[in-house]
Formats: structure tokens, C-alpha cells, sequence
């Protein structure tokens, strides 16, 4: 029997793992992954019995996938799901609060500093991590498509508008469907194998977004994924996929990767079908 691997010390630290480890996993344990990661409120305060038959496996699963991954049980693997959600669900009070706590003779700098800080940190991970290989197959699938369709939630959602700023810009067609109206899929309906769609979320996944990915792919429509791990739902089936994390300042998560890597995006793939002899406009 082999060894268990170290415990991780923290959900960052658990993810890191399964990214690293996910193509070695068995199927039944691969499935665990992907249903923890993007489930963790139900993870933190589910029943062994209740998450199992969420997650389509045995409980015994869940106990050999914590084993695994070096917990005594599942719900000692529990607490770390626990702990990320107290530290998510602070208040915005108490977000300013250890503002203050951390802050110098001028608060307004220090906020300042800590933000941009934390977008420092950001971009160079983004510049160190980022896979060409999968930046370049998304710039090429996207220069193909004849209508881009984008999908986001929550705070994924700002990127997608910058999207779809720029590729109106540019003169690519494209069509926001992550709206409150209600008619995302409806929307999704028209998209054909000739088109592309692009998806962005980040833990904890928006279940309309997954959802959408599954319409896609039963629609034969290549999408992009644009994700924070490889375990991310929306990596199942896309035809491209982009990682990227962003770092926080007092619980305040910022965007900059996101931003700058869709600006960089449109532009590649504007660059893309104009090197396919399609027209395009210029950004003004």
C-alpha cells in the first residue's frame, strides 16, 4: 500500500495539491476532487453520507481520498474547507478592521500600498505561471470563431465586460450571457460548432457557469476555460484552458491578472484574424 502523502496545512496548500497531482488520480478520486473544489460550502458543513451521494460515490470514497491526501478522516479534511469559508465570509467590517490593524500613521497610503501590492503580486504570477502553449490555442480558437459567447458570475464578471468592450472595439462579434435577465441559456442556444465561447470563474464556482459549460459541450461549442485550478469544473471539456490567482489585501481580492490577461487575449486574437484575413477595426 503506498504512503500517504504530507497533509496540507491550509486550502491553498490543498489545492496546489490536486493541481499538481490530478492526472494521476484514479477516476473515482478525480471525480471526489472536482465535486470538493467546487462545492466547498457543502464540503464544510455537509454529512460524509449527503456529500458522497452529491459527489456520485461511495462514502468510503471520500474517507480514501482524505486518507490520501494525508487526513486521519474526511472530517478532519472538513476542517480546512471550514476554515477558508470563515476567513471568505468576513464582513466587510471586519475586512476594514484588519485594515486598521495593519495600517501606518496614513491609512489612505497604506490601503493604497496594499493594493497595489497585491496587483504586483498578481501579474507576476501571471507572467511566471501563465502556459503559452494554452494562451496561444485560445488566441487561435477564438480568431476562428464567428460569434464569441461569454460567461462569468460574481467577481468573474468584470473581466468578461472588459472582453467585450475590447472585442467590440476590435470588430469581433460577441455576446455577454451571464447576465440577472434570465436568458443565458436561451442566449447559448444559438452558439454552433462554428462559434467559440469563453468561461471565467474562480472558487467557488457560479453553478450557472458550470452549468453553461455542459450546454456548450453538448452543443459541440469549443470554449475557453478561464479558471484558477485544473480541477476547476469548467476545465472538463474546454478546448483551451488558462490559469491564473489573484492575491488579496486584507481579505479584499483584487483583478488585475484577470484584467490584463483579457486585454492581452483580445488583442492576440484581433492579431490572429487579421494574420486569417479577416477584417477587424482598430481599438480607439
Amino acid at each position: 500500500m503506498s504512503t500517504p502523502s504530507p497533509r496540507p496545512a491550509s486550502y491553498a496548500e490543498f489545492c496546489e495539491k490536486l493541481a499538481a497531482d490530478h492526472q494521476a488520480l484514479p477516476k473515482r478520486l478525480a471525480q471526489t476532487a472536482r465535486y470538493l473544489l467546487a462545492h466547498p460550502d457543502e464540503v464544510a458543513f455537509g454529512t460524509t453520507a449527503s456529500i458522497a451521494e452529491a459527489a456520485g460515490v461511495q462514502p468510503s470514497t471520500l474517507i480514501r481520498f482524505a486518507k490520501a491526501n494525508g487526513f486521519d478522516g474526511f472530517s478532519e479534511l472538513q476542517i480546512l474547507f471550514r476554515e477558508k469559508l470563515r476567513h471568505r465570509d468576513q464582513s466587510y467590517a471586519s475586512r476594514l478592521s484588519a485594515i486598521d490593524a495593519t495600517a501606518s500613521d496614513d491609512p489612505v497610503k497604506a490601503i493604497l500600498s496594499g493594493f497595489i501590492a497585491a496587483g504586483q503580486q498578481s501579474l507576476e504570477a501571471l507572467n511566471r505561471d501563465l502556459d503559452l502553449a494554452q494562451f496561444e490555442a485560445a488566441a487561435e480558437l477564438l480568431g476562428r470563431a464567428e460569434t464569441i459567447y461569454l460567461v462569468a458570475r460574481r467577481r468573474a464578471f468584470p473581466p468578461l465586460v472588459q472582453l467585450r468592450y475590447a472585442f467590440a472595439k476590435l470588430g469581433l462579434r460577441s455576446e455577454i450571457c451571464g447576465s440577472g435577465i434570465g436568458i443565458d441559456s436561451d442566449l447559448l442556444a444559438f452558439a454552433g460548432p462554428n462559434d467559440a465561447a469563453i468561461m471565467i470563474s474562480f472558487a467557488p464556482y457560479s453553478d450557472q457557469t458550470v452549468e453553461a459549460g455542459e450546454q456548450l459541450d453538448g452543443q459541440q461549442v469549443p470554449f475557453l476555460a478561464i479558471t484558477d485550478t485544473l480541477l476547476s469544473p469548467i476545465v472538463a471539456g474546454s478546448a483551451a484552458h488558462i490559469l491564473l490567482s489573484e492575491a488579496d489585501f486584507a481579505g479584499f481580492r483584487t483583478s488585475a491578472a484577470a484584467m490584463t490577461l483579457v486585454m492581452a487575449l483580445s488583442v492576440t486574437v484581433a492579431e490572429k484574424r487579421r494574420l486569417h484575413h479577416q477584417p477587424v477595426r482598430t481599438i480607439r
